[in-house]
């Protein structure tokens, strides 16, 4: 393992956040959606960002399927991949509210650990945690990648809601229920709680 004693870190020579922030308009922030796969995290996601957008507000979205593809594409699902999974998830969103940014994360981040080790790297004040509330029968008749029908059918291991737990939050910043609700309802809900929290003080 290589040594981090040559390592100098420059943040102290860097602008401060607060100037970012006075240059974006906004407080940075890290909206961490969590809920089954199927739950409708993406969607509410790519929803929400394009309202914040259209209020003037600089997000990026994290979604769990681009990350895999990208800087993750060398984990897998073991419960150890799992967790360096949202490790690197939480020092890139780290990374970016430290720029003023509102970062939409979208993970299914099953477990009440997994998801308290994201908040440690981020930082409490920053991170608002959002429980996307779908039932698993519900998840399972979406299922459009086929994924809850390979794992019923024990083609795919250590799936979250079938072979695997889920730990749903016990006190979220906000739980959207999706259950017969369009899209655009559950996505201005949650619009409505993130801008008085990306307002600059």
């Amino acid at each position: 393992m290589a040594s981090t004693n040559n390592l100098h870190p420059v943040q102290d020579r860097l602008l401060a956040r607060s100037d970012k922030e006075v240059l974006l308009g906004q407080h940075g922030c890290v909206v961490w959606m969590t809920g089954l796969s199927g739950s409708g995290k993406s969607t509410i996601a790519i929803a929400l960002e394009r309202k914040l957008h259209d209020r003037g507000r600089f997000c990026v979205v994290l979604d769990g399927d681009n990350v895999r593809t990208g800087i993750n594409s060398n984990l897998g699902f073991s419960d150890a991949d799992r967790t360096e999974n949202i490790r690197r998830i939480a020092e890139v969103a780290k990374l970016f509210v430290q720029q003023g940014v509102i970062v939409i994360c979208c993970f299914v981040s099953p477990t009440i650990a997994i998801r308290e080790q994201a908040r440690a790297i981020i930082g409490a004040a920053d991170f608002i945690e959002v429980f996307i509330d779908t039932p698993l029968e519900v998840c399972e008749q979406r299922d459009v990648k086929g994924l809850y029908a390979k794992a019923r059918a024990g083609e795919v291991p250590d799936f979250t809601g079938i072979s695997a737990p889920f730990e749903a939050p016990i006190s979220p910043h906000v739980r959207i229920h999706t259950a017969g609700r369009p899209e655009e309802e559950c996505a201005l809900e949650l619009f409505h709680y993130i801008m008085p929290r990306a307002a600059r003080n």
